[in-house]
């Protein structure tokens, strides 16, 4: 008789936790999973897919007006919010069926219910105690909104989805990707979005070039980016809401939306009686084979805070499973994992900045040219696309590589696989273009930039 009921038991089925348990299970585990909101995590429900299906929306109202310079007469438009959110919650009513499905095909048995950690290896799911040998804590992050006066009265990305209207005049406070994301949405469905970031420039960590043309681009299409800004309080105004800065001037909204990060979602989870050890922001510590400071509790995905992203948090999933159920010893690579950010324009980066090239490479070489993309030849729309290549001098290796534009994220997901094979500047330059198309920029830029001293110079 087993000692456990189950091999593994998994507490969250999102992106991570859904491949865990299914891989695990495929490798002869006897394997359960709970799920108290919803399936398929924050990616599925309130994050990657309906907000790209969103931004897809948002598009529209520049391809309506750009029609007119290929020969199509469109007529008025308008927004039905309301189809929209009923159209993505029927996309996304799908997903969970297949989430469902994927666990059931795999014998994976799937509580829906909280599950709380008793001890090692002890669970409470929805009253009902559980036993397994191993447990893999999946459970995500959290968006997290300041401790202001007026805090109750912002919406989170969790909310956004949900809105029963599209509201006329908005902020966005934050200035990471799930805010620069919005602000476009929101922009191209018709709001007044102004845009508030406390520090000089948003999208910290991103390469310079990217966060100052992407701020150009916005600016261009009309959101008002405030910078050095910052919500000092928030309260009820007749319909909408005042907003107040810190240097005392005041906005109209009728939405706030906070995007001003995500936590690990580790509280309330019971790792305490089960002695797991969690650093100050709440994160999971684990070592390179996902194991707590329990040597049976492992964890993955956004609530160890380490990169938060839904495939990196399945390549996990991936080398977990095959450790732990199938006697093999991977670890997880980390470097030049590909990204993308679906402002408007679109990002795709992956590798070093630039700033990270020469603090570790030292000497490098820096390709980048800026123009119109061809269709706005005939739109005169004045939207200017940014590629750039970061080359080691010293071996020709492509080290980075970023790209601000339309379908930035299509086409640097092919860069992604050129920098993880270790492609020279030279194997990009003997590369035949595609023409005409902005992605042959990657293999047709054969004029460094000037040193960072000369071109001050200039």
């Amino acid at each position: 008789m087993a000692k456990y009921d189950y091999d593994l038991f998994v507490i969250g089925a999102g992106s991570g936790g859904v491949r865990a348990s299914r891989m695990s299970s495929s490798y002869g585990a006897r394997v359960a999973v709970a799920e108290e909101r919803f399936l398929g995590g924050t990616c599925v429900n309130v994050g990657c897919i309906p907000k790209k299906l969103f931004s897809y929306g948002a598009h529209y109202a520049e391809d309506f007006e750009d029609a007119q310079a290929f020969g199509w007469n469109v007529g008025d438009r308008t927004v039905d919010w309301s189809r929209l959110v009923e159209n993505k919650d029927k996309e996304i009513t799908r997903l969970n069926g297949i989430y469902r499905n994927i666990l059931k095909n795999n014998d994976v048995t799937l509580y829906e219910a909280r599950a709380t950690l008793t001890d090692a290896h002890t669970l409470d799911v929805g009253g009902e105690k559980v036993t397994a040998e191993n447990i893999l804590v999946a459970t995500g992050g959290w968006p997290v909104v300041p401790d202001i006066p007026g805090k109750e009265h912002a919406i989170t990305s969790n909310e956004a989805f949900y809105l029963p209207e599209l509201p006329k005049r908005v902020v966005v406070v934050g200035g990471g990707y799930i805010a620069v994301e919005f602000a476009a949405i929101f922009h191209g469905y018709g709001a007044a979005v102004t845009q508030l970031y406390r520090g000089e420039l948003f999208l910290r960590g991103f390469d310079i070039d990217v966060r100052q043309t992407l701020a150009d681009e916005m600016t261009k299409k009309g959101i008002d980016l405030r910078f050095n800004a910052n919500a000092a309080r928030i309260e009820k105004s007749g319909e909408g809401f005042a907003v107040t800065l810190e240097d005392g001037s005041v906005l109209e909204a009728d939405c706030v939306m906070y995007a001003t990060g995500r936590a690990p979602n580790s509280r309330g989870v019971g790792l305490e009686n089960a002695g797991v050890e969690l650093r100050d922001n709440g994160a999971v510590m684990v070592d390179d084979q996902f194991r707590t400071s329990v040597s049976n509790i492992y964890a993955l995905g956004d609530v160890t805070d380490r990169v938060q992203l839904t495939p990196v948090a399945i390549a996990e999933a991936m080398v977990l499973a095959a450790n732990l159920c199938n006697g093999e010893d991977q670890r997880m690579d980390y470097a030049d994992i590909p990204t993308a950010v679906f402002s408007h324009p679109n990002i795709g980066t992956v590798g070093l900045t630039e700033e990270e090239a020469r603090r570790r490479h030292g000497a490098v070489d820096v390709y980048r040219e800026t123009f119109r993309p061809l269709r706005h030849t005939m739109t005169l729309r004045e939207e200017r696309t940014m590629m750039k290549l970061i080359v080691d001098r010293a071996t020709d290796r492509v080290v980075g590589a970023h790209m601000v534009g339309a379908d930035a994220s299509e086409i640097v997901q092919g860069v992604g696989i050129a920098l993880k094979c270790g492609a020279t500047k030279a194997q990009f330059d003997a590369t035949v273009g595609i023409h005409p198309t902005a992605a042959e920029e990657f293999v047709t830029m054969r004029t460094p930039m000037p040193e960072p001293e000369a071109q001050a110079a200039q």
